[in-house]
């Protein structure tokens, strides 16, 4: 099977929705303060401080490690992420919308407390189903996104064999590019949600083998964030480790 020489995801920078969610949460409320539709949420000050960062992270990698190509989501956190962190790279750069986040439907908006609130049988139905397979109303199931994104991969494979190749996403995508890559399990992949938050700005990469096999090669870093004097977000402060 054709494979790509190493394939990275970048999770957007932090968004001024993470941040009324963060608040939302934190005070107890229904609902999540947001003026955009989810497709047009913007960077907050922060963010834009995590990208600039990634930029030169970029632009520290040697030659023969800095990415060929870039494909980017369409929502506009994720585009604003990319545009700033590959400014003046040079590095091509396609948008693709099965890189868009996860859709919720009627739970669009909602805090935790909120969805118990206003949709108590939808929040048991969730539970009984499990987090994989549970499809809001209106929206979309893990399995959902999985399936969208297992196409993209197979057309990179297919157009990009033997490159590099630069994702830029959303923190259900970084989980379920491993759950695609590594072949996990519902399980596995489910243990990682429940240890990990996936950071603004992380990288998440693997690189082929002798056999030509993605390994993992990082998961959820966020190191070069703090060496270049980024402001973390809080996500920023949970597990990152290599793989």
């Amino acid at each position: 099977m054709a494979e790509m020489a190493t394939l990275w995801i970048v999770r957007h920078g932090e968004s001024t929705a993470n941040v009324a969610a963060s608040a939302a949460e934190a005070a107890g409320s229904e609902l999540i303060d947001l003026s955009h539709r989810d497709a047009d949420v913007p960077l907050s000050d922060t963010g834009r401080e995590q990208a600039q960062a990634t930029a030169r992270w970029l632009a520290g990698l040697p030659e023969d490690r800095r990415p060929d190509v870039a494909v980017v989501s369409p929502y506009l956190r994720a585009v604003q992420t990319a545009d700033l962190a590959l400014d003046g790279t040079g590095i091509p750069v396609s948008r693709d919308e099965r890189l868009r986040d996860r859709e919720l439907g009627i739970l669009d908006g909602l805090t935790a407390h909120g969805v118990r609130r206003r949709y108590p049988d939808e929040a048991a139905r969730r539970d009984r189903l499990g987090k994989f397979y549970y499809r809001p109303p209106g929206g979309e199931a893990w399995t959902d996104v999985a399936l969208r994104l297992r196409a993209l991969l197979g057309d990179l494979r297919r157009d990009h064999e033997g490159r590099r190749v630069l994702l830029f996403g959303h923190d259900a995508l970084v989980f379920l590019t491993r759950y695609l890559v590594e072949g996990l399990t519902e399980e596995e992949l489910m243990a990682l949600t429940r240890r990990y938050v996936i950071a603004n700005c992380s990288v998440t990469g693997w690189s082929a083998d002798a056999d030509g096999r993605l390994r993992p090669d990082v998961f959820n870093d966020v190191g070069h964030l703090h060496a270049q004097g980024a402001r973390p977000t809080r996500e920023d402060e949970v597990h990152a480790e290599p793989v």
